[in-house]
């Protein structure tokens, strides 16, 4: 599963949210057997643990933005953009 994340994205999203804990650059699946347990906490918390309540999400490639409220994001296209 870690091969699958988008470390930079994780590590951009969280600190969008105040959470600083995460290295800027990815560790080696390999190393995560032998990782100490600082760095899963860390890990653990910023996958499973933050939820972004108000807000906006922002599209990296059109910088697009969707409104979040109460938690859930409103993706929804405008007519003209579908």
């Amino acid at each position: 599963m870690f091969s699958k994340i988008e470390w930079k994205a994780l590590v951009e999203g969280a600190r969008s949210m105040g959470y600083s804990e995460l290295p800027e650059d990815s560790p080696d699946a390999t190393v995560l057997d032998s990782a100490d347990e600082s760095f899963l906490r860390k890990l653990h918390h910023a996958l499973l643990e933050l939820h972004l309540q108000e807000g906006a999400l922002v599209c990296p490639e059109t910088g697009r933005k969707f409104p979040v409220n109460k938690g859930i994001p409103n993706m929804l296209l405008h007519e003209d953009e579908v």
